[in-house]
């Protein structure tokens, strides 16, 4: 249900394409993001408490299983702030109702 009534959050799937030099590189969909529900589950932080030092925070997102293209280089914008992808997207098995993909992501500083 968190899934489903969770919060929206917009997705930019990766795609491969060639260079000027002919090399395959990995990038942002420029056609656009993608929206989706999903929850959101914190699972560390920290702040700054001497100069120099910068606010970390890790959440887990749980998106449905239907989400295909979504790698480390993928980009996610959620709650007005924008967070990189921490770990490769970890799928977990299971019934039609249950399968489901987590994703730790990072706020950007």
């Amino acid at each position: 249900m968190q899934r489903r009534r969770g919060q929206k959050a917009r997705i930019w799937k990766t795609v491969e394409v060639t260079d000027s030099r002919g090399n395959a590189v990995t990038m942002a969909d420029p056609v656009g993001p993608v929206e989706v529900r999903a929850a959101f589950i914190p699972q560390r932080s920290a702040r700054a408490e001497v100069p120099g030092q910068q606010q970390i925070n890790v959440t887990r997102m749980i998106v449905d299983s239907h989400l295909p293209g979504v790698s480390l280089w993928s980009r996610v914008e959620y709650a007005g702030r924008q967070w990189d992808i921490v770990s490769p997207p970890a799928y977990h098995h299971g019934d039609r109702h249950t399968r489901h993909w987590s994703i730790d992501i990072r706020e950007r500083p």
